[in-house]
């Protein structure tokens, strides 16, 4: 009987995966109509405003992540923080960033609770408050952040000796040539999460000149010692052809294999496109 349904649910991750490879493409500049499409599947347009993102088409990002936001997407609030903090399509802005990622972490995004909670440790934007900032680590490792979790340890022992750690605090502070250099060592040693940093500080341009083609590179090396963020963000690469060639297949090989390895979006993703 288990065989039979593990059988029956693979066929349903297969179709789920086709579904998933006719979104549409990424390439073209989004109209009204296809928007109005996207937002009735937030997962999915989720994804899409990724996949724009990664291109540097931040207008249509921001379009995606803000009809979103209207109807209660916390996930969304998080990005539009992004774009605000790094003046990525707009002014820069770091308190609207913070409002943005306060909104984002109160509807339940893990990633705005963690970014809050590394606001509040670093006392930069805000005032200092390892308490506030505890609270934040703690609901975003409750809902399976490791990161999050890895910082509720620190603050506990009141040990700074993680490097991995100091080097996203550098990040979080505005030190982001110090980020990259830090997680560049990290990575040559074989740190998976600091290698998928680095991809993601060459994607955005943070601290370094933007290089698609080399965070691929490191996106697909984390991917493939089992990271799964950075086996969605290759998927996403692969599906846009943003850093790699366009390869579905692949892209479906790998969002499958994120949502394996229990990453929220590629979980959510494939989940919405399964027939009801």
């Amino acid at each position: 009987m288990n065989h039979k349904r593990s059988r029956f649910s693979l066929r349903r991750w297969h179709l789920a995966l086709a579904l998933c490879a006719a979104l549409p493409g990424a390439a073209s500049a989004l109209d009204d109509n296809e928007l109005t499409d996207l937002v009735n599947q937030p997962s999915i347009a989720l994804y899409k405003a990724y996949a724009e993102f990664k291109m540097a088409n931040y207008d249509d990002a921001r379009r995606i992540w803000q009809a979103l936001a209207a109807r209660g997407v916390a996930e969304s609030w998080f990005n539009l923080g992004i774009l605000a903090e790094d003046g990525l399509g707009e002014a820069q802005d770091i308190g609207e960033a913070l409002q943005r990622y306060e909104r984002g972490a109160r509807g339940g995004s893990s990633k705005a609770q963690y970014r809050l909670g590394l606001l509040y440790l670093e006392g930069r934007v805000v005032a200092a408050d390892r308490t506030r900032a505890a609270q934040w680590f703690e609901a975003a490792a409750a809902a399976g952040d490791h990161d999050a979790a890895r910082q509720l340890q620190a603050l506990a022992s009141g040990a700074d000796a993680d490097p991995y750690l100091r080097a996203r605090a550098d990040e979080s502070a505005g030190r982001s040539a110090e980020a990259v250099e830090a997680y560049r060592r990290l990575s040559d040693a074989g740190n998976l999460r600091a290698r998928t940093r680095l991809a993601w500080m060459l994607e955005a341009g943070r601290g370094v000149r933007r290089d698609l083609a080399q965070a691929a590179d490191l996106f697909e090396s984390a991917a493939q010692g089992g990271d799964a963020e950075a086996q969605y963000a290759l998927s996403v690469m692969l599906r846009t052809g943003a850093g790699r060639p366009m390869d579905e297949a692949a892209a479906q090989r790998w969002l499958m294999r994120a949502a394996e390895g229990g990453y929220p979006e590629a979980v959510v993703v494939l989940r919405d496109r399964m027939p009801r």
